[in-house]
């Protein structure tokens, strides 16, 4: 088992150390366990006031008012189930060494990039490519 990297509570992964070394991979680590919290926790939350929540509204513009809002949270829920995976799967790249790297061209992922979206698996250049093609080939 590997050793714990220390980490101040101040780091912030900079562009003049080496690349995905110890410290910007145990900071994007903690980054995505405790974003991957937040997510369980509030779903958590959800889950307890739909138990709770569960209760008969005699006015039908009420219920159906009711109805939208939990139709809306369920679907939130789903986003938040996908990216828990999304999660897992940065994780475990971090646990296999691939973290960081883009998965089209191999290059690293900007450190800006990977700090507003750690779970990215491609660089800019590459996702906006993927995303003109996409839009290309788009049947509307």
């Amino acid at each position: 088992m590997k050793a714990e990297t220390f980490l101040p509570d101040d780091y912030k992964p900079a562009e003049n150390e080496p690349f995905m070394n110890d410290k910007q991979l145990e900071y994007f680590r903690r980054k995505l366990l405790t974003w991957r919290s937040e997510i369980m926790e509030d779903s958590r939350d959800t889950i307890e006031s739909m138990k709770d929540g569960t209760r008969n509204i005699p006015d039908v513009a009420d219920r159906a008012s009711e109805e939208t809002d939990r139709a809306l949270e369920l679907r939130t829920r789903d986003r938040e189930r996908k990216l828990v995976a999304k999660i897992d799967g940065a994780l475990r790249r971090i646990d296999e060494g691939e973290f960081g790297y883009c998965d089209v061209t191999g290059e690293p992922i900007s450190l800006k990039r990977l700090d507003a979206r750690p779970i990215a698996t491609m660089s800019l250049e590459a996702q906006e490519r993927h995303e003109r093609r996409e839009k290309v080939h788009r049947t509307d």
